[in-house]
């Protein structure tokens, strides 16, 4: 981890002088490289060879108060902007974050949480187009994680005014608007083995409802359950979600599970098995995408290899022959 000290927080908290000075504290910068090669069988590859990259900025301060601010600046493949949040923790209140463009926000951090050592079933070098669940993150808004549950209890609200307007903001406040969506918002729930009774069973799940771009349409809603159990080395998992998008042509609905299996051999060895369905309901005509994959990783120090065997049926919700692939993956990532 490089680090640039005592910058970043006295910025990020200026516009908090007026309440209280804020305590210098670190900017750290951590990020890492992912190289592959991908074999497709039956079908053309081109070129397999394939890099990745990311790098994240992330500081965090305290005020003479007691309240902290941390600021997390995401960026994605090739230096393309991913996300930023600024997360505010207030004693006996809780974490208030305030982000856009935020994967990982409201029922977006559950779209599938069943076990892999690696990637997801469909996100192992091919384009699936498999639907889950998102929720309303797309648009620009707060997340409040409250503080004073039970042990084993988390529970998040997130919450959008403008379901559309992702555009950034700038300095002075002005944000971008959309003139065809409204508010959203987010609950979700998890439970740990506190609540559960059982040591290393987790469930949990989340709602969704966003307001429909689409003028005359429903709600946009998404709803999902989990339940995962670890004992061992050994962890299982199981997923069911529904995206209701609230039309009444074309795509109107998906309905997903998924499950996996995982096993620790070691500290830095594991293999997995992840299959997720999803069966999309539409006005011509419903079809089923299917993803399957067998993966092993193993780890070193700050590098990791992974390997994945992937098998995809109806990719994009498509039944012709030329949307059925499977693919062997490679990776090795590099963190720092």
């Amino acid at each position: 981890m490089n680090k640039i000290t005592k910058l970043g927080v006295s910025a990020l908290c200026g516009s908090l002088a007026a309440v209280s000075s804020a305590n210098a504290g670190d900017l750290s910068v951590t990020g890492g490289v992912d190289m592959s090669w991908i074999s497709l069988d039956d079908d053309t590859t081109g070129n397999p060879i394939g890099i990745g990259s990311n790098y994240t900025f992330s500081g965090s301060g305290e005020l003479d108060n007691g309240i902290g601010v941390a600021l997390s600046i995401a960026m994605a493949n090739q230096g393309g902007y991913s996300a930023t949040t600024v997360t505010v923790t207030v004693p006996a209140m809780g974490d208030f974050k305030i982000g856009g463009g935020t994967t990982g926000s409201g029922i977006d951090r559950l779209d599938d949480v069943t076990p892999n050592v690696w990637e997801e079933a469909y996100a192992t070098g091919m384009s699936n187009g498999m639907q889950t669940v998102n929720g309303s993150i797309s648009g620009r808004g707060i997340e409040w994680t409250p503080n004073m549950l039970p042990d084993g209890v988390t529970a998040r609200v997130f919450y959008t005014p403008d379901v559309g307007g992702g555009s950034a903001s700038n300095d002075k406040g002005a944000s971008g608007h959309s003139t065809t969506s409204g508010k959203g918002y987010d609950v979700t729930l998890e439970l740990g083995e506190a609540v559960t009774g059982m040591a290393g069973l987790k469930i949990g799940g989340g709602i969704s409802n966003a307001d429909n771009p689409l003028a005359g349409q429903g709600d946009i809603e998404d709803t999902t359950i989990y339940a995962t159990y670890a004992i061992g080395g050994l962890t299982l998992g199981y997923q069911w979600s529904e995206a209701d998008l609230g039309t009444t042509t074309g795509a109107q609905q998906y309905d997903n599970d998924g499950y996996g299996i995982t096993f620790a051999i070691n500290d830095d060895l594991s293999v997995g098995y992840n299959h997720y369905e999803s069966a999309q309901t539409h006005s011509d005509g419903d079809v089923t995408n299917e993803a399957t994959s067998v993966q092993i990783a193993y780890s070193v120090g700050g590098a990791s290899i992974r390997l994945a065997e992937s098998s995809s049926d109806n990719q994009d919700y498509n039944t012709a022959t030329a949307y059925d692939k499977d693919n062997t993956i490679l990776s090795v990532s590099l963190a720092f």
